[in-house]
C-alpha cells in the first residue's frame, strides 16, 4: 500500500526544484512578483534654500489662490455702476492716497505719532497697538498668577473660580461706562478695557494646566526635595506652557477686537475712531482698508504669541 506525501498534509505542494532543509522547504519567490516589482526613483539632493523656498510656495501659493479668486468674484459681483457696495478696483481709485501712505503723520526719527489731524492708517493701527501693549501685558501677567494660584489651592480655586466665571461672561463694551466713571480719561479707560477683556481666558487657561499636571511629575518634585522656585521652573512651568499659551492667544485676540470697539466709541485716534471717522464721512472704501489692516495686524499678534509659546515651551 502506498503511503500519503508529507506535503498533502503540511501545506501546498513543493515545487520539484525547492531546497529542502532540515527545518523545512525553501520556496522560490516567484519570478513574476519579482518582475512586478518597481522601486521608487531616488532623488536628487537639493539644498537647503530651494528646499525652504518650495516649502513657502506650497504653504502660500493656497492662500494667494483664494485671495485673487475672492477678489474676482468681489469685482464681478459690485464692479457695476448702480453698486452699493465699492468693488476692489474701486477701493483702490477712492483710498488709494491711504494705501499707499499709510505712515503719514508717523516720526520715526522721533518715534511719534501725530496727535490728531491726518495721519495715515498705520499711525492710527501704532497708537492701538501701544494700548493692546499696555492693557494685555498687564492682563498677561495678573492672569498667569491668579491662574497658577486658583490651579494650586483648592480653597482659591472655590473662592474664586465662581466669580470669574461670572465676569468673564461680561461683553466687553459693558465695562466702558465703569472705566470711563473710574478713570475720566479715554486712554487710561482703553487700558482697563483691554486689560478686563484679556485677562479671563488667561486665568482660566493656566488653571487649567496646572490642575492637570501628570501625579508622577508631582510625585517626582517630592522626590527630589525641589523648592518652590524649582518646583515652578522644573516642573509646572513646562507642564503649563500648552495651556498658559492657549489662553495667552485668546486673550490677545480678544484685546484686539476691544481696543477698536472701544476707540469707536470713545473717539480721539485709533484704528477704531479711524473706521468710526470714515463711516460718518461717507468714506466706505478707508473703512474696506482699515478692516484689512484690523485683520493683518491681529493675524501677526496671535502668530508672534504662538512663536513665543513654542520657544518657551522647548526652553522648558
Amino acid at each position: 500500500m502506498a503511503l500519503p506525501s508529507p506535503n498533502s498534509k503540511n501545506g501546498p505542494s513543493v515545487s520539484a526544484g525547492a531546497p529542502a532543509t532540515e527545518l523545512g522547504v525553501i520556496l522560490p519567490y516567484p519570478e513574476e512578483a519579482i518582475a512586478r516589482r518597481s522601486f521608487e526613483p531616488v532623488a536628487a539632493p537639493v539644498h537647503p534654500l530651494v528646499r525652504t523656498a518650495r516649502s513657502m510656495v506650497a504653504n502660500t501659493l493656497p492662500t494667494l489662490v483664494m485671495v485673487m479668486g475672492l477678489l474676482l468674484v468681489w469685482q464681478l459681483l459690485c464692479g457695476s455702476p448702480d453698486a452699493t457696495f465699492p468693488s476692489p478696483y474701486k477701493v483702490w481709485q477712492e483710498s488709494h492716497e491711504v494705501i499707499v501712505n499709510p505712515f503719514k503723520g508717523v516720526d520715526f526719527v522721533a518715534m511719534s505719532i501725530q496727535d490728531g489731524g491726518d495721519v495715515g492708517i498705520a499711525g492710527h493701527v501704532l497708537t492701538s497697538l501701544s494700548r493692546v501693549l499696555i492693557g494685555y501685558s498687564i492682563a498677561a501677567v495678573i492672569g498667569v498668577a491668579l491662574g497658577i494660584l486658583i490651579g494650586q489651592s483648592v480653597f482659591a480655586f472655590r473662592a474664586l473660580d465662581p466669580l470669574f466665571q461670572v465676569l468673564r461672561t461680561v461683553p466687553p463694551l459693558a465695562w466702558l461706562p465703569i472705566s470711563l466713571a473710574i478713570f475720566q480719561q479715554a486712554q487710561p479707560s482703553a487700558i482697563f478695557l483691554i486689560f478686563i477683556t484679556a485677562i479671563w481666558p488667561v486665568i482660566l487657561n493656566t488653571a487649567a494646566g496646572v490642575q492637570t499636571i501628570p501625579a508622577a511629575y508631582r510625585n517626582v518634585a517630592k522626590v527630589l526635595a525641589l523648592n518652590p522656585v524649582e518646583y515652578f521652573v522644573r516642573i509646572m512651568l513646562p507642564a503649563t506652557v500648552p495651556h498658559m499659551f492657549t489662553g495667552l492667544r485668546i486673550g490677545v485676540g480678544m484685546s484686539w477686537l476691544a481696543i477698536v470697539a472701544a476707540e469707536m466709541v470713545q473717539g480721539g485716534t485709533g484704528v477704531g475712531f479711524f473706521i468710526w471717522d470714515s463711516y460718518n464721512s461717507s468714506l466706505l472704501t478707508d473703512t474696506i482698508v482699515a478692516l484689512v489692516w484690523i485683520g493683518m495686524v491681529g493675524f501677526a499678534l496671535d502668530r508672534i504669541v504662538a512663536f513665543a509659546g513654542r520657544i518657551i515651551g522647548r526652553a522648558g
